[in-house]
């Protein structure tokens, strides 16, 4: 790793705080909306992640979200309980299960983005489209490790 004499352990720090308090900021904004369905942030992450990839089979889901399969079945019990999301078995190998969003599960999504859109889109709209790009490129740095 090259050495970055500019940025000090204090500023390092303060950046990691703001990355957490940004995370935080995010996801708070949708706490009334999960309130109000009786779910809770995991399932928050599932639904996001059912809107992204359609039909995501629950291996690939977990591989996504990093997580045991014990604590995704406690969600997607959850989930189905409440009538958000659909299984549909692969046609070729009925042990894979694939997850969708159901119409319920859609406008519950669409609730909870519209409310996270209106903190990031504004937040764009007073960046520089230079400093939106360079952002952009170090929060891939930072996934990608």
């Amino acid at each position: 790793m090259r050495e970055l004499l500019y940025l000090k352990d204090d500023q390092l720090k303060h950046l990691i705080e703001k990355l957490f308090i940004g995370y935080r900021e995010t996801f708070s904004d949708s706490k009334k909306i999960l309130e109000k369905y009786s779910i809770g942030l995991a399932h928050q992450k599932v639904i996001h992640l059912l809107s992204m990839y359609e039909g995501i089979s629950i291996s690939e889901l977990l591989k996504k979200l990093k997580i045991t399969k014990q604590s995704l079945n406690r969600v997607l019990k959850d989930l189905i309980k409440l009538d958000i999301i659909i299984f549909k078995k692969d046609d070729q190998d009925t042990r894979v299960k694939h997850l969708y969003l159901n119409e319920r599960g859609k406008k519950i999504f669409n609730e909870i983005f519209e409310i996270q859109k209106k903190r990031i889109y504004n937040a764009l709209l007073k960046s520089s489209s230079e400093e939106v790009i360079n952002f952009d490129n170090v929060l891939k740095k930072i996934i990608n490790g």
